[in-house]
């Protein structure tokens, strides 16, 4: 009897295996063979998925960003201070001592305790300045200087022990690039986010505020399409690594305020600058201009779609070149196109500001100019 029943459950197991591999190759296995040569040609299988649908599932795996620009920014967020400036005052009223104070934004730049921020952040001029951290602790400050060529302004703190923000190459930035501004919450003593993308590489935006360039200010910037930076000056904008691509700053065009980035590589020479010379003594030339681009010499008919072209809006030498300036003592004139500096070629990539900016005073520079189509070279003395 045992015996009957344990034939009986492997023939019953045979069957169900059997019938499990008939449905697996009639409903899987056939219609697969009916797709693929050279079984698709054979009758056989051609039967066997008559009235067999086949049905091919896609599935779409979705990588969410994370929603939390706080913890994208991880790192550079903990760099983030508040910078208050206090000018000494002796008025008593409540209304004369809030006017007499401005709260700013900065980022610690380097571990042993130097900050950096923008002029429009801080009070310039006679004032007493108080860093807030991330961490609640606070210290007072000493104004190492304002770089007229950049802006940026460099604080000190005693301290030794501050993590500090990491720079990105911002010469590798392109439009389009994700990007978050971190800025403080003044009074609450905690950081505000705003996320965009980098709209533009504004290579001939000049911080002098004018429609002319001046040979004294940083040109080029960049700009970013949220339009609410103005809670976000002198604080760091961060691309989706954490690391800086530029400072926010403000700059008055026509009595309107403008907010730009100063890119990260223009803050880190002006580190470099203080660090090298222990002040902010850039050189006067003296000169405005403008960027020559390839649709300006189009227009104007120029012989080169490059350099910088001396210029006033009325035409006058007199609101071109400054008087007593090396610029007029090298004789510029309006219309001379200044084509290299030192054999560095000017171009949009290397401004005539850009060029002049790391020298220092009693230094000689070469100019080669293009003058009434004749190239001529001069000397200036700085």
């Amino acid at each position: 009897m045992k015996k009957a029943l344990s034939i009986i459950g492997i023939i019953v197991l045979i069957l169900i295996i059997g019938g499990i591999g008939a449905v697996v190759t009639d409903r899987i296995l056939f219609p697969r063979l009916a797709t693929v040569e050279p079984f698709s040609s054979y009758t056989f299988i051609k039967k066997a998925t008559d009235n067999v649908m086949v049905i091919e599932k896609t599935e779409q795996i979705t990588v969410r960003e994370d929603d939390s620009v706080n913890k994208v920014s991880g790192q550079a967020a903990t760099t983030v201070v508040n910078i208050v400036s206090t000018v000494e005052s002796q008025a008593k009223d409540i209304q004369s001592v809030t006017e007499a104070n401005q709260n700013g934004t900065g980022m610690v730049l380097t571990s042993d305790g130097i900050i950096a921020t923008v002029r429009a952040a801080i009070i310039p001029e006679n004032a007493r300045y108080t860093i807030f951290f991330y961490d609640g602790t606070f210290a007072d400050a000493k104004l190492l200087g304002i770089d007229p060529y950049s802006d940026v302004a460099l604080l000190s703190v005693d301290r030794q022990d501050l993590t500090s923000i990491a720079m990105a190459n911002s010469s590798d930035a392109r439009p389009g690039k994700k990007l978050i501004a971190i800025g403080h919450a003044f009074g609450e003593y905690q950081n505000r986010y705003a996320s965009g993308l980098l709209s533009h590489l504004n290579k001939v935006y000049n911080l002098s505020g004018g429609i002319v360039s001046s040979s004294e200010k940083l040109e080029g910037v960049f700009e970013f399409d949220n339009n609410i930076l103005a809670s976000y000056v002198g604080g760091p904008v961060v691309d989706y690594y954490g690391e800086m691509v530029g400072i926010v700053t403000k700059v008055g065009l026509n009595g309107v305020a403008e907010y730009v980035l100063i890119p990260t590589n223009d803050v880190r020479s002006a580190l470099e600058y203080y660090i090298a010379h222990r002040d902010f003594d850039r050189v006067l030339f003296g000169a405005s201009y403008l960027p020559i681009t390839k649709e300006y010499a189009v227009a104007k008919e120029l012989p080169r779609d490059r350099g910088a072209i001396i210029y006033s809006p009325s035409g006058r030498l007199g609101l071109a070149v400054l008087s007593g300036s090396p610029a007029q003592t090298a004789d510029l004139r309006v219309g001379d196109i200044i084509i290299a500096v030192d054999d560095q070629e000017v171009d949009l990539d290397h401004s005539l500001s850009a060029l002049i900016a790391p020298h220092r005073s009693g230094d000689m520079i070469t100019l080669q100019i293009l003058r009434d189509n004749e190239n001529i070279t001069i000397q200036a003395l700085l």
